[in-house]
């Protein structure tokens, strides 16, 4: 970041300090930074962490909270014409935002995920009403977290939420089914972790390196009869098209279930 503008970032669990993380690690100066967190634990040096908003209205107000508590915290919170909003609630839309914490300068939605603190996470960012500056001011927030994209329409969280925003939980569901079978043909424990992990990881990294589409380095892979063929095989008369469709389908509908939720909550 350019700048090093006031930060409240309210609420520090798993995804909050990802994003912290992401953020020290790109030379955000830690006294900028101020938690607000009844119960976080073991802060990252430098950083300061208080169980209730004190002090004048910061810059930038990240919120991290379970979106269910927006209603009791925002009243908590100091807002002032130059805040910047910035959250990471499931299903709560930029008008909630702005009804919740009137006055503030802009309200801007991002979902990002877990690799967010290796740098390495998938965010999408939208903001009905935001000028050139406070654009910049997002793009320096988000970019340290790794890639980012602006999306047009708010609608499309739903879907984001299902694929990126809580998309790696599914990965690591994978990456553990695929090391027990590892394990289960007589690798040890350790072995079949890494070689899963590796995997995943090398594939992605692949597939993002060329304009090759999945399905093609797939096939790519595969030779005929080959053991690659016989797993394939397996794999391709299973449901998992069908356990992914519906696994995305559920997280999107929780994140609608939590959007009708926060507009309608006293």
């Amino acid at each position: 970041m350019t700048a090093t503008p006031s930060i409240w970032l309210v609420g520090c669990g798993n995804m909050g300090g990802a994003m912290l993380r992401g953020w020290l690690a790109h030379g955000v100066r830690p006294d900028s930074i101020l938690i607000i967190d009844p119960v976080a634990k073991n802060v990252p040096d430098g950083v300061r962490l208080v169980a209730a908003p004190e002090g004048a209205a910061p810059d930038i107000l990240v919120l991290g909270i379970k979106p269910q508590s927006l209603a009791q915290v925002a009243p908590t919170l100091a807002i002032g014409p130059h805040t910047l909003v910035l959250s990471i609630l499931a299903g709560v839309e930029t008008a909630v935002l702005a009804q919740r914490l009137p006055g503030a300068r802009a309200y801007v939605r991002v979902m990002p995920n877990m690799p967010a603190a290796i740098g390495e996470g998938a965010s999408a960012v939208f903001a009905p009403d935001l000028d050139a500056a406070g654009r910049t001011q997002v793009d320096q927030l988000v970019a340290p977290l790794g890639f980012a994209t602006w999306v047009a329409e708010e609608d499309v969280f739903h879907a984001v939420t299902g694929i990126s925003g809580s998309g790696p939980a599914f990965v690591f569901r994978f990456i553990e089914a695929l090391a027990a079978a590892g394990e289960a043909e007589g690798l040890s424990s350790e072995l079949a972790r890494q070689l899963a992990l590796r995997t995943v990881a090398g594939s992605a990294r692949l597939s993002l390196a060329t304009e090759t589409a999945p399905a093609d380095l797939a096939e790519a892979v595969r030779s005929p009869n080959g053991t690659t063929h016989a797993g394939l095989t397996v794999m391709d008369a299973s449901d998992l098209r069908d356990l992914v469709r519906a696994t995305v389908k559920a997280t999107a509908q929780r994140s609608r279930e939590l959007a009708e939720a926060a507009r309608t909550a006293d």
